[in-house]
């Protein structure tokens, strides 16, 4: 169960925190805990994303309010997806990605496929968010509904990107 080696947080911590490093060093030796962990921040982007473009950005640009949330949510799932899939490559699947030459994340043709096969296998995740936010956000507030969404479609994205985007391969598989 554990892949994460010991004492290797994704962040230091403060002196003042310290003590809590050993429980966080164990919860984020459990791989889905690191992944809700960057699924996390993605929503946080995502929210954030949301908020700026349906309030600020769009507001100006597009009056039908249900076209503009719509045109924001696009773009919150499409930023919070390369958020989430640089935070996969480097830490929650980086035992998979230490094999071969390759870089964990770069601008060569593996991070390429990899984020393409990621995208690909986020599609029913961002379909079941999509969709879902815009049925919820006709009974209650617009982030509320994107945030129950987003916890919906946290659980397929984890199987299809474990099985699938990061999953072991053999040397000959990573080129």
């Amino acid at each position: 169960m554990s892949d994460l080696p010991p004492s290797v947080l994704p962040v230091r911590l403060p002196v003042w925190l310290s003590w809590c490093e050993p429980v966080l060093t164990r919860l984020l030796a459990w791989r889905y805990f690191r992944f809700a962990t960057v699924g996390a921040s993605g929503t946080v982007v995502n929210i954030a994303v949301l908020y700026v473009m349906q309030e600020w950005v769009l507001f100006a640009v597009i009056s039908n309010p249900d076209l503009r949330l719509s045109v924001a949510l696009a773009c919150a799932i499409a930023l919070a997806t390369v958020n989430n899939f640089a935070w996969n490559s480097v830490w929650t699947w980086a035992d998979r990605l230490q094999a071969g030459d390759a870089p964990r994340l770069g601008t060569d043709m593996a991070t390429g496929k990899r984020l393409f096969k990621y995208t690909l296998s986020c599609w029913l995740g961002m379909l079941i968010q999509y969709s879902l936010t815009l049925l919820l956000a006709d009974h209650m507030y617009y982030l509320v509904a994107n945030l129950l969404s987003i916890v919906l479609a946290s659980v397929s994205n984890f199987l299809a990107n474990d099985k699938w985007t990061f999953r072991r391969t053999s040397a000959d598989d990573q080129a």
